[in-house]
């Protein structure tokens, strides 16, 4: 079973930037998607963005595009999400995921809070 532990939440101001990170342990056969989605208070967990077990395709919800980036590093079996340009509505719970779907959600991590705020 894989376990997945979320990392580099906390408190930022508008137009600020954070890394998350997401480390994956456990019985890890294969590289698998990965993936970030996230929850804010009252709504739905909604997608973030995903990249491919070969990392060669990367997937954005319209609401990140040009300002997250998500990227992974397969030797330490850790996914990254640079969020820049940070807005208010980006205040949410961070999770990853990771698994064969596309985009994954098959295995959740805890969650990372993030609270864009001034």
């Amino acid at each position: 079973q894989v376990q997945l532990v979320e990392s580099g939440g906390g408190l930022v101001q508008p137009g600020g930037s954070l890394r998350l990170s997401c480390a994956a342990s456990g019985f890890i056969s294969t590289i698998n998607n990965m993936g970030w989605f996230r929850q804010a208070p009252g709504k739905e967990r909604e997608f973030v963005a995903a990249m491919s077990s070969s990392g060669l395709s990367t997937l954005y919800a319209d609401s990140v595009k040009g300002r997250f980036t998500i990227s992974r590093e397969s030797a330490k079996n850790t996914v990254y999400l640079q969020m820049n340009s940070l807005k208010p509505e980006d205040t949410a719970v961070y999770y990853c995921a990771t698994g064969a779907r596309w985009p994954p959600t098959n295995t959740w991590g805890q969650g990372t809070q993030v609270t864009v705020s001034s």
